[in-house]
């Protein structure tokens, strides 16, 4: 298995400047921060995949307000996840990091077979990106303790949805804990 661990949208314009941890979105910070920093140590590639929006963009026609505007630092990485010059930032117009990106390419030229997909909100961009992963004939896995949706039930409802999907084992719900588990072990069979 040779992973990449993607970030969805945890960028400084989805967040508070007050963060407090209370918000389901923001319950996800820190043990992320402690999920990444344990990537890198095993040598496992972060992306940043970061929506970058037009001030006219089509996707505010609906009822999207306007937000992460390309050009602003509200379109940068959260702080409080401690990014790395070494990490990869994708710029993203859609719900996918995938969607008209060279996000596929990249995979690949690292080598990379599975796809770790975290962030927020998990019925809209983690999962489009997850799909999209899947889609792209990456095995796939969302991991469930480091996604989050603004209401705890909508999150658990798609993960519950997904837990025991046809597509499973190449598609997959799992714990941060139970994936590096999973790692680990892999690295020494």
């Amino acid at each position: 298995m040779k992973p990449a661990l993607i970030i969805v949208d945890m960028l400084q314009g989805n967040f508070s400047k007050n963060i407090t941890g209370e918000k389901e979105e923001e319950k996800i910070i820190i043990p992320l921060r402690d999920f990444i920093k344990k990537c890198r140590n095993y040598g496992i590639p972060i992306i940043f995949a970061c929506d970058s929006f037009l001030k006219e963009d089509f996707i505010f026609k609906g009822r999207m307000k306007p937000h992460t505007i390309r050009g602003t630092k509200d379109t940068l990485p959260l702080k409080e996840l401690e990014p790395d010059e070494k990490d990869t930032i994708l710029e993203k117009r859609r719900f996918s990091a995938f969607f008209k990106t060279d996000l596929d390419q990249t995979l690949r030229t690292w080598g990379i077979d599975t796809v770790l997909v975290t962030g927020i909100n998990t019925h809209f961009c983690v999962l489009a990106t997850a799909f999209d992963a899947l889609c792209h004939d990456f095995y796939t896995i969302i991991l469930e303790d480091l996604s989050a949706c603004y209401k705890k039930n909508i999150h658990e409802g798609f993960m519950d949805a997904y837990r025991k999907s046809a597509i499973y084992p190449i598609f997959r719900i799992m714990s941060s804990s139970e994936f590096l588990k999973l790692y680990e072990k892999t690295k020494t069979d």
